[in-house]
């Protein structure tokens, strides 16, 4: 149990690491007027499409001019084209000059992305306004959310699971499934109350801090994502409700049966299925194509998961907590559920994987599939795992039943005690205890339980059953472990890009929605020589976004070795000889282990040239030169 608390621990930290900037999953489509387009009026309108359906918020949609000033509009809308549209007009005509247009939507699966584009009206200025979309999302709330939602889903599936291994399985001693049961609803009350109240600021980019205004909890309750979040608060407070209602039959009358009767059945399947739905109208099913077979095979996907990773929970729980043997018939109901599950989860999971690839170059090309590798991977070893357990369980089914040994209850003053109605072995109080001598008291000798004086005791495990479940045991925990890792890939996959929606952004000509009509950041590699021994190597310069206006630039230096290398100094500039501009200085900065600087302007487009001056000793340092090409 410490190294799956271990191993949860590092997934959070996984998920903290991958929050910023995070992966929309709807891509610009295009653009009227398109990213660059030099148009002979002004334009009434500027539409965007989108790759699937987008909601809209209060400010998506900021206009510049080229002095940097926000130009008048509209507020935004949905265009004649549909949800997959978003538009504003422009009330009066605009002058002449580079526009820039930053916008930020909410994609239909819940997540939000944004971007910038420009056109220009006459003729391109000289300069544009220094805009830019910002990142996705606040990472601090980006983080905590991801958080949240890898919680919900593990809370989900040990609450659904653990209900349905009682149900289903029977195990005899159903006393330690309840705090298990207790604490993934409380924890699942707990994760979705915070989704949503961090669902404001994570749509709109904003720090935690704004997450309790009283607006921003409004906003969160008027999108499908935050309805989807209060219908999951709904539900789990029903399933609070049916819980308390059996509860209060039970002291009642006391003659109910001891297993779930069919209604009952019926309304935890019921609600489990509802719950599923909050997260598939939510997240990838919700948009794209084939939603209603979408959204089925999500809820099955995620049922099944449910059954088979919480069922192994419980499994695993009842038995190292089991106050009796765990029957075989128990573990063999469980596997004959675990192997449906796992079934539908196969097959659902294939379907998935189809409709998020789209083809089978986006498995290596495209971040999504190379993620979706690393979970079939995760899920091959979970399978071999469950393999073993299945064999563990045959050997389990197929053991003699071996009766649990006859306890002999001892007065509190420590003398011996009565011998139980019909046992002829056990010794009366007036006769002495058996020694080794005597015939009785050897370890072999028959009908010697590890209460009869004489007796050595047996060791845990010592019977073939024993040894079976202490196998199972160590199996199952194998399973859960690896389970765990693969839900929280999973809870990253379902925060990537789709390869299907970036492949068809990428056949409009258009880049996936987080970075949409922003020019990739610039990337240069600047070999350098002093002429020394050991007096070579390359620095790395990259400057975002690599357009015209503000740029950050950072700076890492490389040592013959292709390690990082510490430089006493580091010297930019960039000159941009056409239009006699420059040097510009860049004075980058120290910052431990690499140079930076946060901004550096740079006015008008073209190939820039950059002067690099190293100094790796205090007589040694070498300038060097790079062309770089910085776009409008």
């Amino acid at each position: 149990m410490r190294a799956l608390a271990l191993l949860g621990s590092l997934l959070a930290a996984l998920l903290l690491a991958s929050a910023a900037p995070a992966s929309a999953h709807a891509a610009l489509r295009g653009s009227d007027p398109a990213d660059g387009a030099v148009l002979k009026s002004s334009p009434v309108s500027v539409t965007l499409t989108f790759t699937e359906a987008v909601g809209l918020l209060d400010d998506s949609f900021r206009v510049y001019d080229p002095t940097n000033h926000r130009v008048d509009t509209s507020g935004a809308g949905h265009g004649p084209a549909g949800s997959d549209t978003a538009r504003i007009t422009f009330p009066k005509k605009l002058g002449t000059g580079t526009f820039t247009v930053a916008w930020r939507v909410v994609s239909a699966d819940s997540h939000p992305v944004s971007g910038a584009l420009t056109f220009s009206v006459g003729k391109p200025s000289a300069t544009a306004a220094t805009v830019s979309a910002g990142p996705v999302e606040n990472p601090l709330t980006g983080s905590l959310y991801n958080i949240g939602r890898y919680v919900a889903y593990l809370a989900m599936a040990l609450l659904t699971g653990t209900v349905a291994f009682l149900a289903v399985c029977r195990p005899p001693d159903p006393a330690p499934l309840r705090t298990p049961v207790r604490t993934a609803w409380w924890t699942l009350l707990a994760a979705t109350l915070f989704l949503f109240v961090l669902r404001s600021p994570y749509e709109e980019g904003t720090s935690p801090a704004t997450a309790f205004d009283l607006s921003a909890l409004a906003r969160s309750a008027s999108g499908r994502p935050g309805l989807a979040l209060l219908a999951r608060v709904a539900l789990l407070a029903l399933t609070a409700a049916l819980h308390l209602h059996l509860l209060l039959r039970k002291r009642v009358r006391r003659d109910l049966p001891s297993s779930p009767s069919r209604p009952l059945l019926a309304a935890a399947a019921a609600l489990s299925v509802a719950l599923a739905l909050t997260w598939a109208a939510a997240e990838h099913a919700s948009a794209g194509i084939q939603v209603p077979l979408a959204m089925t095979s999500s809820v099955l996907h995620l049922l099944s998961m449910a059954l088979w990773m919480g069922g192994l929970a419980a499994l695993l729980i009842t038995l190292q907590r089991s106050a009796v043997p765990l029957p075989a018939a128990v573990v063999t109901r469980f596997s004959r559920t675990a192997f449906g599950a796992v079934t539908v989860l196969v097959v659902t999971g294939v379907y998935q994987s189809w409709r998020g690839l789209g083809s089978w170059q986006a498995l290596t090309d495209t971040s999504y599939g190379r993620l979706l590798l690393v979970k079939l991977a995760g899920v091959t070893v979970l399978l071999a795992a469950a393999s073993q357990s299945r064999r563990w369980t045959a050997r389990l089914a197929q053991a003699p039943a071996v009766p649990a040994p006859e306890r002999v209850p001892l007065p509190v003053g420590g003398g011996p005690a009565d011998p139980p109605a019909g046992r002829q072995d056990a010794p009366r109080p007036d006769e002495p205890p058996a020694t080794p001598d005597e015939p009785g008291a050897t370890p072999d000798a028959p009908g010697s339980t590890p209460n009869e004086p004489g007796a050595t005791p047996k060791q845990p495990g010592a019977t073939p059953v024993g040894r079976h479940q202490a196998a199972l045991r160590r199996s199952v925990l194998a399973e859960v472990a690896v389970g765990v890792a693969v839900l929280g890939i999973t809870t990253i996959l379902t925060g990537t890009l789709p390869g299907r929606a970036a492949a068809e952004a990428a056949g409009s000509g258009t880049a996936p929605a987080a970075s949409a009509g922003i020019p990739a950041a610039v990337v240069a590699l600047v070999p350098f020589d002093v002429g020394t021994p050991n007096g070579h190597g390359k620095v790395q310069i990259t400057l975002d976004p690599g357009r015209v206006g503000a740029n950050s630039v950072q700076a890492v230096v490389f040592g013959p070795d292709g390690g990082i290398s510490a430089v006493p100094e580091l010297r930019l500039s960039f000159t941009l000889a056409a239009q006699k501009i420059g040097p510009l200085p860049a004075n980058v900065t120290d910052r431990g282990g690499y140079w930076a600087a946060d901004s550096v302007n740079l006015p008008i487009a073209g190939e820039w040239t950059m002067s690099v001056t190293v100094r790796v000793s205090d007589l040694d340092q070498v300038t060097v030169t790079k062309k770089v090409r910085i776009a409008t």
